[in-house]
């Protein structure tokens, strides 16, 4: 199979950047997408010329780093599949294939198709793990868990943070992501000590980087876990209750 590329290539973030084009040649149907661009770049290598940046890492669907738009779609045209998942079978001999990185003002261009989601960082950092100030943890089994709340949890707890979600949103918008972080800590009992403060924080810190969420629901189309919009709305009533809850905990009067 023989493919023409039109990849973005951009010196830094301050760099209006461009596309340029590169023949694919002797693609196999077997290849990964990501497989695909290291023989692309090993041409560019032997050639003389810089290679494309792109970021991988596990090439397993686990760790979130290899999220490209390609023809205008985050992770490509196979829904629930990251990219380093996607198969060059889905791809036509002759084709021609459009490679961006994921375009929203919180993800910024650090160089070609690699973006800084350091704005997901942040959100974390602000609540999304659970604290033990004194003693050993209770053994998990010991606590007994609804298999509705547990199985809830983890579709929530699948999010991997690749950022296909802020990709695809008209607005740029983090919703699906925070939620998934809430409501995997959030749904469990060991979450429920700091679930009100966690909540505040990490929806508070979100709007710092992130456009609004007016229900489009791409996020949820363009998730390779196929995460649900229903945490969104789980987050929304949350953080409303939390503004409530820690004003009373802070002692303020209404």
């Amino acid at each position: 199979m023989k493919l023409t590329l039109k990849v973005w290539r951009q010196d830094n973030v301050n760099d209006p950047g461009r596309f340029e084009t590169y023949e694919a040649t002797d693609v196999k149907d077997e290849m990964s997408f990501l497989e695909m661009l290291d023989a692309v770049n090993e041409n560019l290598i032997e050639s003389g010329h810089e290679p494309i940046v792109f970021d991988s890492d596990c090439r397993e669907g686990i760790c979130g780093t290899c999220g490209l738009m390609i023809n205008g779609q985050a992770h490509g045209p196979q829904k629930g599949t990251t990219t380093c998942q996607l198969h060059m079978r889905k791809f036509h001999d002759g084709e021609t294939v459009t490679i961006e990185p994921f375009r929203a003002a919180a993800f910024p261009v650090v160089k070609d198709l690699m973006v800084d989601r350091s704005a997901f960082d942040a959100i974390v950092q602000s609540g999304g793990f659970i604290t033990a100030d004194t003693g050993g943890a209770r053994d998990a089994n010991e606590i007994l868990i609804p298999k509705t709340a547990a199985d809830a949890s983890m579709d929530a707890a699948g999010c991997i943070g690749c950022g296909a979600c802020v990709a695809a949103c008209p607005n740029g918008a983090g919703q699906l992501f925070t939620s998934a972080k809430l409501a995997h800590l959030g749904l469990l009992p060991q979450g429920q000590a700091e679930r009100w403060k966690r909540t505040e924080d990490m929806v508070e810190t979100m709007e710092m980087f992130f456009g609004s969420c007016t229900n489009y629901g791409e996020c949820q189309e363009a998730c390779p876990k196929e995460i649900p919009i229903d945490f969104i709305a789980m987050m929304n009533r949350d953080y409303l209750k939390s503004k409530l809850k820690n004003r009373k905990l802070s002692g303020q009067k209404y």
